[in-house]
């Protein structure tokens, strides 16, 4: 986790006080100024139970503390004791000279169905385990009439879209608060060039490029007393039923900027992919490269790419094509046909409220003033969208959203427990089956 996400001033809070804009089907309270969190800090202490112990979610709770000065930390729950202690260290070194993080022995939880035991404590809760049990873990918070912080993607398939999508429904006849951790939402620059193309900066969206291009990410070895379950558990990027591969757990951002910044969901995706670097046992069932094209219903075609190769081209950027000129979010310019540049976002990243802090911004103070956040739709579909793309990357055939949605794939086992079978198996010398397209079949 890069410390610099984790750390916000509270002038960096103050200073943004610009309104920000969900993707369609979202309910978004009206604009206010940060100033105003200071006005209902003291209110009741807010109940916060961490979900998932890994990086981002030790980060997430970091954020969560600093949002609100009157949230307490009272409940961790992982699958392994290492990692929710672990987690604990990391967040109470972060906090030393700041406040006390304590969490009582008996409400650091651990299991398969630790997550239960750790929402029924909270007000509020961070849900941050491996995607694949993230609609699990909704849904119960939901039934449970908790607030929610959610990182992204928001399930590994469709069978959890499906759940995610109907606990949505619930949590917004509720009244509840949920932020899912796309935070480019949140982000000044996006939220900026977003409203200048609404205001028509670059006519009507026919085309756009998306990249997370880059070396790839972490890989954890097989331990010999490992069972194969924990292993799987402990490398879970290289799982799809934990993952759902990288074109879902990373490049779902630049894909979601797709989805946002032209209002709209794609109607079918095609595409092609494999595994050429990253071959090793390893490395379990995921491809290194993906290429998509998503076809949306006003006939814009969105590229997109993503790549886990080292010593290539690296890039993660959104870029679109209009019908008056043109946008690079990298660059953060609009440039007109003949490639003049018309607009300029004014300032650095670095100079603007850091995105991961401002999430949980304003995930407290709508807590606080009684309002309503909800990203779990927009959340669940650009999710979906993601799955698409690697529907069509593994099958080689054209796939339509409708049928992603209503597919009969369901790649997380119900009920588990350390004696579950995992759903995806080696062979005798340790290697998994990997998609092939032309041969793999759409579910």
């Amino acid at each position: 986790m890069n410390k610099s996400k984790l750390n916000s001033t509270g002038s960096a809070r103050r200073e943004f006080i610009q309104k920000t804009s969900l993707a369609s089907g979202a309910i978004l309270t009206s604009p206010f100024a940060i100033e105003a969190m200071s006005m209902v800090h003291n209110e009741k202490t807010l109940k916060l139970a961490l979900v998932g112990c890994g990086g981002r979610g030790s980060g997430a709770a970091v954020q969560a503390l600093t949002a609100d000065e009157n949230v307490e930390l009272v409940a961790m729950a992982d699958a392994f004791q290492d990692r929710l202690e672990g987690s604990l260290q990391m967040i109470q070194e972060h906090f030393e000279d700041e406040k006390i993080i304590e969490v009582k022995s008996e409400n650091r939880f651990v299991g398969f169905d630790a997550y239960k035991k750790a929402i029924e404590l909270a007000d509020v809760v961070i849900l941050a385990t491996p995607p694949g049990f993230r609609p699990y873990h909704f849904e119960y918070a939901v039934s449970q009439e908790k607030h929610v912080f959610m990182e992204k993607p928001l399930a590994t398939g469709p069978a959890g879209i499906r759940r995610v999508l109907k606990a949505a429904k619930v949590a917004k006849e509720k009244k509840l608060n949920v932020v899912v951790g796309l935070q480019r939402h949140y982000e000044s620059k996006y939220i900026d060039l977003f409203d200048k193309v609404q205001n028509g900066a670059i006519g009507k969206i026919t085309a756009g490029q998306v990249y997370w291009n880059s070396p790839g990410v972490w890989v954890r070895k097989r331990l010999p007393e490992q069972t194969e379950l924990e292993y799987q558990m402990r490398n879970w990027y290289y799982f799809n039923w934990l993952c759902g591969d990288h074109i879902l757990e990373q490049h779902i951002h630049n894909i979601d900027v797709a989805n946002w910044f032209i209002g709209d969901y794609p109607v079918s995706a095609q595409g092609m992919g494999g595994r050429q670097v990253r071959t090793g046992k390893d490395h379990g069932e995921i491809f290194d490269h993906h290429f998509v094209e998503f076809t949306y219903a006003s006939g814009a075609v969105v590229s997109s790419q993503c790549r886990h190769q080292p010593n290539c081209m690296n890039r993660v950027d959104e870029v679109f094509q209009g019908s008056k000129g043109s946008l690079e979010l990298g660059k953060a310019i609009i440039t007109d046909l003949d490639g003049n540049v018309t607009y300029k976002y004014p300032r650095r990243s670095d100079q603007d409220p850091n995105p991961y802090q401002v999430e949980h911004d304003r995930l407290f103070a709508s807590i606080r003033n009684n309002e309503v956040i909800s990203d779990a739709e927009n959340g669940a579909k650009s999710t979906l969208t993601a799955i698409l793309g690697r529907m069509a990357t593994y099958t080689g055939q054209e796939i339509t959203m409708e049928e992603a949605l209503h597919s009969k794939l369901n790649l997380v086992p119900e009920n588990m427990n350390w004696d579950t079978t995992p759903p995806t198996l080696p062979d005798s010398e340790g290697n998994y089956v990997i998609p092939t397209p032309g041969v793999t079949k759409f579910i």
